[in-house]
């Protein structure tokens, strides 16, 4: 039992440290420096006494958070403005109004902060500075449907994408293509004012086109990437008529496309990415040296199918128990990015969870390094899938301690519905809304 009590104590340190690492408001304070009224951004620099008005506008988990320390920072400077952010996730600032709406499927709500900023950004001039706070959730919370698409088909367009195991960067390059908001459409609103969009990023690359759907920035999505999409996945026939119409006139030339490199709209844009998953996994790092363990980065860019990746990193983490490798236990593997699920049975849970039970059955399997290895899969948005857990924690008899509950682990996987197991091992991984978002970071601890 004393052993149990200090592996789960490592792992919730290291939990612990990996969202620190990307907690909003020191990124922000970090990315912006200011001194009396010079700000500096990147490699711009801001007069901000020569604007008429500064706002901030906003979109994601942690655009309030953002939003709180942007307001500490400029105090009287700022006019005012609005950020949407995911239900539970709003905070009480003083000069900016903050809308809450639903994540990943959008909502009325949601629809209605796309309006509400939409308008803000259509009334700015050329005398204004604008500061837009973007943040992974961005994509679903604000979801501003194109005619004739509706609210009601981008839920179930989104429905499709997420059961059928598509990756973001596929998911918002259809999401674009059906938005008045997304693909560089906010910066062309914005014309001509001065924007500053200060993003934490939640895919792998940091690819400002896919971040939020990329508001911002230019789209190197196309129609012709849509459609392929669709056909990867075998979509055309299960989806809103709607929606192949408006992607069919697209491929056609009939449907104007997304913004662009080279745009006008982006002369006076400036985007920066002040956190992401490296940043998150260099935390975890951090927190595992502390530990005593070696830290091993086995990947940045972390994807594929969940329950594939879960089994490749246990069998690696049985390596080191050989010692196969250089460094010898104890060490930490580490991986950072967001994993998928292809979803074919009826259970409840998320990527983590899915991530952590395969880890469990995998590991279950060892018979000579069991008991070396415990697992932590974290969302480090504290919200995996449709559940009110960050993930899940694996320890060496999480599957092992009898033949029933081994089966019960196989037939949860093969469910999709590891929150009930957790639930029942007592080992989900619960922050609460974290007002950050930078992925998912999985950490296989393998001792002496």
């Amino acid at each position: 039992m004393t052993a149990y009590i200090e592996k789960k104590k490592n792992l919730l340190h290291i939990a612990d440290r990996t969202l620190q690492a990307v907690s909003p408001a020191p990124a922000m304070r970090k990315a912006l420096q200011l001194d009396g009224t010079k700000l500096i951004v990147g490699r711009n620099e801001y007069d901000l006494t020569s604007y008429e008005r500064i706002f901030v506008i906003g979109a994601g988990k942690a655009s309030a958070a953002m939003a709180e320390t942007l307001e500490d920072m400029l105090g009287d400077l700022l006019h005012g403005g609005i950020v949407a952010t995911k239900y539970e996730h709003a905070l009480n600032l003083k000069k900016t109004q903050v809308l809450e709406s639903n994540h990943p499927v959008p909502d009325l709500a949601g629809e209605r902060a796309a309006k509400e900023l939409l308008s803000i950004a259509k009334g700015v001039t050329e005398n204004d500075l604008v500061f837009c706070l973007l943040s992974g959730g961005a994509s679903a919370i604000v979801p501003a449907p194109r005619h004739p698409v509706t609210l009601e088909i981008k839920q179930a367009m989104t429905r499709k994408l997420l059961e059928c195991g598509a990756t973001i960067n596929e998911i918002n390059a259809i999401r674009k293509h059906l938005s008045e908001f997304k693909g560089g459409q906010l910066a062309k609103a914005l014309e001509p004012s001065t924007v500053v969009t200060l993003i934490i990023s939640d895919v792998v690359g940091d690819h400002l086109d896919v971040i939020g759907s990329g508001p911002t920035a230019p789209d190197a999505s196309t129609y012709l990437d849509c459609q392929a999409i669709l056909d990867k996945y075998a979509l055309c026939s299960a989806i809103p008529e709607e929606v192949t119409q408006v992607i069919a006139e697209g491929c056609a030339g009939e449907a104007p496309e997304t913004c662009k490199v080279g745009d006008a709209c982006f002369k006076q844009v400036n985007n920066v990415i002040i956190a992401g998953n490296s940043m998150a996994v260099d935390g975890a790092a951090e927190a595992a040296r502390e530990l005593g363990y070696t830290p091993v980065v086995v990947d940045y860019a972390m994807e594929g199918e969940a329950r594939d990746v879960a089994a490749r990193m246990v069998r690696l983490a049985a390596e080191y128990c050989e010692n196969k490798h250089d460094i010898a236990p104890p060490v930490c593997l580490l991986a950072g990015g967001e994993t998928t699920v292809t979803i074919k049975g009826n259970g409840k849970g998320g990527r983590n969870q899915e991530f952590a039970l395969a880890a469990a059955i995998e590991i279950s399997e060892l018979q000579e390094h069991r008991e070396r290895l415990c697992v932590m899969s974290l969302g480090t948005d504290g919200t995996d899938g449709p559940t009110d857990a960050a993930g899940a924690l694996v320890f060496p008899d999480t599957v092992a301690r009898s033949d029933e509950q081994s089966a019960l682990a196989r037939q949860a996987l093969a469910d999709n519905n590891a929150y009930e197991f957790f639930t029942n091992t007592d080992t989900l991984l619960k922050t609460g809304p974290t007002r950050t978002n930078v992925m998912d970071v999985v950490a296989i601890l393998v001792d002496k």
